[in-house]
């Protein structure tokens, strides 16, 4: 058997609707960058001190906060795109507002309309883009991880490259991009339906009566007060003007993105979420550690900001994972909910620190924002358990279920399907299988809930992951199958999704797991860190490669190989 040669969707080959909102989403990711290395610059232009200038810090997330309350509620009423519309439109103004302003505290008040956008815009961008992208979800969730990626590394760049013009560049050059950002979304994206389930004011913080998301709230809180005190204060003791600042944090940016991205799913697979989190606060604790020690040694602290760009991408991307794994409620209430309070540490970290190191030193702030890491640890280990039984259960939807038809029950043999045309060959050939075998054919689907550094999304309804095994059962009780079907949930990556299976097919006592092809291609399909190449590995029983017309292909590792290069 060899494998076919066709060539899956480009992700990159996608409507100008999705090209608009993920250029948006670049200037958007590029927001805290780009100011950052103008901080000097403000404070030594309007006569303010550090702590005065760190409200704009303050202002914006305190704001952002507060309106991640709201954003369920307007984006349910008024639809995304109406809400991207708003958010883009609000920035826009703030951002040109903030650039003309010829105080701090004008300044400080214009951030804070500027995070209020910037709440609308981010807490529908990843959806739209989703709804929009002809490439399908894969394709989209590639796109706009490389605009996470562009966003975050470019942002300080551009911002110093600006700022060393003048200390309102930055600002402006954020009002000139997402106005054209603002007129290609109104032109390009079309009108999309407003979701049939209208969000309450009240639901983030009903939820938040949940001990899992309440303690993931609470460690992500004491999380992002160490990590915004480190980023409102370090840019004084390095002694840089604004464009070295910005070298200096585009260094950090890049290794934010690309661990949050790339290494945080793979260690996660590996240890476990909890453990990952453990060691990486602690990690933080020791570079604030650093700083706080080297606060009069430039080059160590610049070395340890740098550094510290790994653990934060890390812990943005695991902490929202385990978020989605113990929160029992829809996740966009969970992500509001979750925001809302991890911002509030975020928004009030700038202020406390800056009135500390008036009154004492500037090593104190990061002294302190070293503590707060480890009482995040504290924390993170009182929802320890939950974290892990989240983990090793898989979390199970029951689809439909129908009597065995002269089978047995037991030892069932399950075929994963996906949303793609080929599923329907997929499991009448693994009908074949459990036929033959005298079994039940259990036919499962996992609906992912895909993590992206901070923000989290399910490609597939719920309602329409049920109804699409429920026919899959029908048909097969049409013509005379025993089966059965169950939607399975899943927190992470395609891999997660893997694991999920296989662990599925443990509590089951599953004879054996059949795949078809993935229509991404066998490339993606068995490359490490893909669905197949993660069951496989996870499974303890036989995992079955099957296509229509052909003979079932066992998989293993050195099988994997094999397909990845083509042959077989």
């Amino acid at each position: 058997m060899s494998a076919p040669h066709g060539k899956p969707a480009s992700p990159f080959r996608q409507p100008r609707a999705v090209w608009a909102v993920a250029f948006a989403c670049v200037i958007s990711f590029m927001g805290i960058g780009l100011v950052d290395p103008i901080l000097p610059a403000l404070a030594s232009s309007l006569h303010a001190s550090p702590s005065q200038v760190s409200l704009l810090f303050t202002s914006y997330l305190v704001v952002t906060a507060v309106a991640m309350l709201v954003v369920g509620w307007v984006s349910s009423r008024f639809g995304a795109k109406r809400t991207l519309v708003i958010g883009l439109s609000i920035i826009v103004v703030f951002a040109a507002l903030a650039g003309a302003s010829g105080s701090i505290g004008g300044i400080v008040g214009f951030r804070a309309g500027w995070g209020l956008g910037n709440a609308l815009f981010i807490a529908t961008s990843l959806a739209v883009i989703v709804a929009s992208a002809s490439g399908g979800f894969a394709g989209a969730i590639i796109l706009y991880e490389t605009a996470l990626g562009l966003g975050i590394a470019v942002g300080p760049l551009l911002g110093g490259e600006l700022g060393s013009i003048s200390w309102r560049g930055p600002f402006f050059g954020v009002a000139v991009l997402m106005a054209i950002a603002l007129v290609a979304t109104i032109v390009f994206v079309p009108a999309l339906p407003r979701p049939a389930h209208r969000t309450s004011l009240s639901a983030p913080l009903k939820a938040l009566r949940h001990r899992g998301l309440l303690t993931m709230g609470i460690m992500a809180l004491l999380y992002n007060w160490g990590f915004f005190t480190m980023l409102g204060y370090a840019p004084y003791p390095m002694e840089l003007d604004a464009h070295r600042l910005g070298l200096v944090f585009t260094g950090w940016g890049l290794l934010v993105a690309l661990f949050s991205v790339f290494f945080a799913p793979r260690l996660q697979s590996r240890f476990g979420t909890a453990p990952v989190l453990y060691v990486n606060l602690v990690g933080l604790a020791v570079v604030m550690a650093v700083i706080a020690a080297g606060v009069h040694t430039p080059a160590a602290v610049i070395v340890a900001v740098i550094v510290s760009g790994a653990f934060i991408g890390i812990n943005n991307t695991l902490t929202t994972q385990a978020v989605m794994l113990v929160s029992p409620v829809e996740r966009p209430v969970a992500s509001s909910a979750y925001g809302f309070v991890r911002f509030i540490g975020g928004g009030l970290a700038p202020y406390v620190a800056g009135k500390i190191a008036d009154a004492t030193d500037l090593s104190i702030p990061f002294y302190l924002g070293g503590v707060t890491f480890l009482l995040a640890v504290v924390v993170l280990a009182s929802g320890h358990r939950l974290i892990a039984a989240a983990e090793a259960q898989p979390q199970e939807q029951p689809a439909a279920r129908v009597e065995p038809i002269g089978a047995t029950a037991e030892r069932p043999v399950l075929v994963a399907v996906g949303a793609h045309d080929g599923a329907a060959a997929t499991v009448d050939a693994a009908a074949g299988l459990a036929r033959d075998r005298g079994a039940t054919l259990e036919i499962v689907r996992i609906r992912e809930t895909r993590v992206i550094e901070e923000l989290a999304i399910d490609p597939e309804d719920e309602q329409d992951a049920l109804a699409a095994v429920s026919a899959h059962v029908d048909r097969m009780a049409a013509g005379g199958v025993a089966a059965t079907g169950a939607v399975l949930i899943s927190v992470g990556d395609h891999a997660a999704a893997g694991r999920a299976l296989a662990q599925y097919a443990s509590q089951v006592g599953a004879r054996m797991v059949a795949v078809g092809r993935s229509p991404r291609g066998p490339l993606v399909q068995f490359a490490d860190g893909g669905f197949t190449a993660a069951l496989t590995h996870a499974a303890k029983v036989p995992v079955l490669l099957i296509e229509p017309d052909r003979e079932p292909y066992e998989l293993s590792t050195a099988a994997l190989v094999d397909l990845r290069n083509g042959t077989a």
